[in-house]
């Protein structure tokens, strides 16, 4: 097993936006997407961010709502968001133009879009209680071609990181986690008719103390790295790689100075992949801050790969 630190590559000026990033995306060489799900503990209002890694320049998309998921499209400017109870096509330039699919979740209250992943034939999403009370948040799959939105459960509490593999035809892997169970779930999926199999364990983090979140595939390897929510005091933050056929823990990339890691992402910075890792600032008092001074910044690490791997872009 390997241990590498990651360093600061962006620390926002501004305190809402520390609150709680996730999301990162490559939107071409040294450029990336990030999405601020809320600016505080009140909040119900988020920014889609855009950030040139070159210049440290961030562009800030204030939205009307908050953000689970942004995506780019095959439109520079426009991007697939999924905000709230809904999934839209928002343009940086006009805001919301088309509205995808609505309604989601509508069989309970108290929950919002949370994480997603970009397939080729659409989008698979889940919500969070925002009360972080009951399982009753939704896991979705809304078809690009015709735009169906199917439900494959209603029972999560935080769907957070996905990871997809096509197994041939209509059917694909995915792997998903509800963060609460500590646990990286497979399944198969037929984009076709919508169904969902039954859930199998392929990794089972229990022992750790701190909470699975963002999670992405490791190129040219069957393993995928997932960023760790510690809410807890604590010197460093980690975002792990496990090999899926064993089990094993093979990397870990130790975040000084902030323990809730949100989402990993890999990007092409100065020609080389780098992981990416967003990081939040969320439920921390002016105390806790203090003690973790880089909570709410992007970081970026080390990682022994040469491609970035499956980010695609939503079709127009």
């Amino acid at each position: 097993m390997n241990t590498s630190t990651a360093e600061v590559l962006y620390r926002p000026s501004d305190e809402q936006l520390r609150f709680l990033p996730e999301g990162p995306y490559s939107i071409g060489n040294d450029r990336l997407s990030w999405v601020s799900i809320q600016f505080s503990p009140e909040s119900t209002v988020g920014a889609l961010n855009l950030l040139d890694t070159t210049t440290g320049k961030n562009e800030s998309h204030p939205l009307p709502g908050r953000p689970g998921f942004a995506f780019p499209t095959t439109d520079d400017q426009i991007f697939v968001v999924g905000l709230e109870r809904q999934v839209v096509l928002y343009d940086l330039r006009k805001g919301v133009v088309d509205v995808l699919a609505e309604d989601i979740d509508g069989h309970t209250q108290g929950t919002i879009i949370n994480d997603g992943v970009l397939l080729r034939d659409g989008v698979v999403f889940g919500c969070k209680d925002t009360s972080f009370e009951e399982h009753k948040a939704g896991l979705y799959f809304l078809r690009a071609s015709d735009r169906r939105l199917f439900t494959l459960r209603s029972d999560q509490l935080c769907s957070n990181g996905k990871v997809t593999h096509p197994l041939g035809g209509d059917r694909f892997e995915l792997l998903d986690i509800d963060t609460p169970t500590k646990k990286v779930v497979r399944y198969e999926l037929d984009t076709d008719t919508g169904e969902l199999t039954d859930a199998t364990v392929s990794l089972d983090l229990n022992e750790d103390l701190a909470f699975p979140d963002g999670m992405i595939e490791v190129p040219g390897k069957h393993a995928v790295i997932i960023a760790m929510f510690n809410p807890e005091s604590a010197e460093m933050g980690h975002a792990k790689q496990f090999c899926l056929n064993t089990g094993e823990l093979e990397h870990v990339w130790e975040i000084p100075g902030s323990p809730q890691v949100t989402c990993p992402q890999l990007l092409r910075i100065g020609g080389e992949v780098k992981l990416v890792l967003t990081t939040a600032a969320e439920n921390m008092s002016e105390e806790k801050m203090a003690e973790h001074p880089n909570a709410g910044c992007l970081f970026v690490g080390e990682i022994d790969v040469d491609e970035l791997g499956k980010q695609p872009r939503w079709e127009l």
